[in-house]
């Protein structure tokens, strides 16, 4: 490993010495442009003996000097994918560093119109924001403008697949009108498509539990609305159970929404984000009954 951060080290010496000397007139004038090729060579070389010995931010920083050094040659894609190498080397150490780096790349796919690798990114950076950052604010918008780019190149699945995320997350910050726009949406476009109607029956419990954690009156209408657009829905078992969780709040007992949700979690185990939206409601219940 020591070996390989030597050679980095050097790598690096020969790449300064290049530029070095592509600089002034005689420079300019005698291969300036190749020696800069070298250099970003160089560069990349340096990089990946950093990678090997494990030495993250000089991994990044020398793709960094790539990728800027192959700006300066006109040479966008290469710049952009030495972005994302870099974005990949500093994850391991500064994730707000990779995030600046995904961010560069991006700037450029999007310059060269190539929106579906520039959401692939967005992706990415949502990523880090959702699991290295904690920022849930932050990674709904990346999520959110990578969902704009798949939408706009028609690659609707990849699309709604970020919107989830988005739906998500807004609901974990209580931002739940966002969410069940997403989630009906997402829902009435499955119900058009054959090998997708199954799934709709999910995105619309989703839906209603966002409405049962706003207000009891909401979620039955909503689930008199979504029977009506979906007569699938009326028999599904998280119909039955969302009816008597809504029972259960309209009579303020909470034992009863709790053995409802334990019967319902004994055939078909719920998800860590409807325990927990559910736990909320659970709470208020509570709370009415203090008053």
């Amino acid at each position: 490993m020591a070996d390989q951060e030597q050679k980095a080290i050097q790598f690096v010496e020969e790449a300064e010495k290049k530029l070095k000397s592509s600089k002034g007139f005689f420079g300019s004038m005698f291969g300036g442009s190749t020696k800069v090729e070298d250099a970003a060579e160089l560069f990349v070389r340096a990089a990946n003996a950093y990678k090997m010995a494990k030495k993250w931010p000089g991994a990044g920083e020398s793709f960094c000097r790539a990728a800027e050094l192959q700006l300066q040659l006109g040479s966008k894609h290469e710049a952009a994918t030495h972005y994302v190498d870099a974005g990949s080397a500093y994850k391991k150490s500064d994730p707000q560093e990779a995030v600046n780096c995904l961010g560069k790349a991006i700037e450029i796919y999007t310059d060269m119109g190539r929106f579906t690798i520039a959401a692939k990114h967005h992706v990415s950076i949502a990523e880090i924001y959702e699991n290295e950052l904690a920022d849930m604010e932050k990674a709904i918008s990346s999520y959110q403008q990578a969902a704009d780019y798949y939408k706009g190149e028609e690659s609707n699945a990849s699309g709604n697949k970020c919107l989830l995320k988005v739906a998500q997350y807004a609901a974990q910050l209580e931002r739940y009108d966002v969410a069940l726009q997403i989630y009906e949406e997402i829902a009435m476009s499955c119900m058009d498509n054959a090998l997708l109607k199954y799934s709709a029956k999910d995105h619309f419990f989703r839906a209603a539990v966002c409405h049962l954690c706003v207000d009891t009156l909401n979620c039955q209408q909503a689930l008199q609305r979504y029977e009506e657009l979906f007569p699938q829905f009326a028999d599904a078992r998280e119909s039955k159970l969302l009816k008597s969780l809504v029972q259960a709040c309209e009579d303020e007992d909470a034992d009863v929404f709790t053995d409802a949700i334990k019967e319902y979690d004994s055939i078909s185990r719920l998800d860590q984000w409807t325990t927990t939206m559910l736990l909320r409601v659970k709470k208020r219940i509570n709370q009415d009954d203090l008053k």
